[in-house]
């Protein structure tokens, strides 16, 4: 299949309501304009300087999401190229990029990362830190909270995530129950390539998919 009838196929397949953000690490301008040709809208980069590169090209129109570790030092970059940081995992990013956001006089939207299978070579926030983390980020004036993410761990059989996204959704659902000024939860992104279809099933609104889309990467 091509990477058009791939990202078509996996549009038909999405409930309404669902984002694909095509996970576009060291693919091409070209595999990228194939898929975006095919109805993709959101490109996920995993670093600053990919992204810079491939949006001076592709331009401003579709829109871009962060979806690897961002470092401290990167934040300025960050905020003028990404339209969402989904994975905001400590509180210094989080007093880095509002500083950033401020001088550029902007409101930056922001996910949480969820180390959902508390594993301590990952970064984000254990799920039982989420919760006062949300109330201090809640306090910064450039930034907008709008969901979780999670990337879960890489298990074996795919179905052996499920426990990890349920989770995160639990979490999700808790913040939103608070009803917290300047916390909006509208984003729940979880699942990938193997795994989004069970993501889906657990209350993801959001998925990054990239081999699905774009085929295995040279060495996979």
């Amino acid at each position: 299949m091509s990477i058009y009838e791939r990202v078509q196929a996996i549009l038909k397949e999405l409930p309404p309501g669902v984002t694909l953000v095509a996970a576009t690490k060291t693919r091409s301008v070209e595999e990228i304009r194939q898929a975006l040709d095919a109805g993709i809208t959101v490109l996920g980069e995993n670093y600053v300087q990919e992204a810079e590169k491939k949006q001076a090209v592709l331009g401003r129109t579709i829109q871009w999401h962060l979806i690897g570790h961002l470092q401290r030092n990167k934040a300025g970059q960050a905020v003028a190229i990404f339209d969402l940081i989904q994975t905001l995992d400590s509180w210094k990013l989080a007093e880095e990029l509002d500083r950033k956001a401020r001088a550029a006089g902007l409101v930056l939207p922001v996910l949480i990362e969820v180390n959902s299978g508390r594993e301590q070579q990952k970064s984000g926030l254990f799920p039982e830190d989420v919760l006062t983390f949300v109330n201090r980020v809640a306090t910064l004036e450039n930034l907008s909270l709008q969901g979780l993410m999670t990337m879960g761990p890489l298990l074996e059989k795919p179905e052996s995530i499920r426990p990890f996204f349920r989770l995160t959704r639990e979490i999700f659902e808790e913040i939103k129950k608070q009803g917290r000024p300047g916390v909006e939860m509208r984003i729940l992104s979880m699942g990938m390539s193997d795994t989004w279809r069970l993501a889906v099933e657990e209350g993801a609104n959001m998925v990054r998919v990239g081999t699905a889309i774009f085929g295995p990467r040279p060495g996979q």
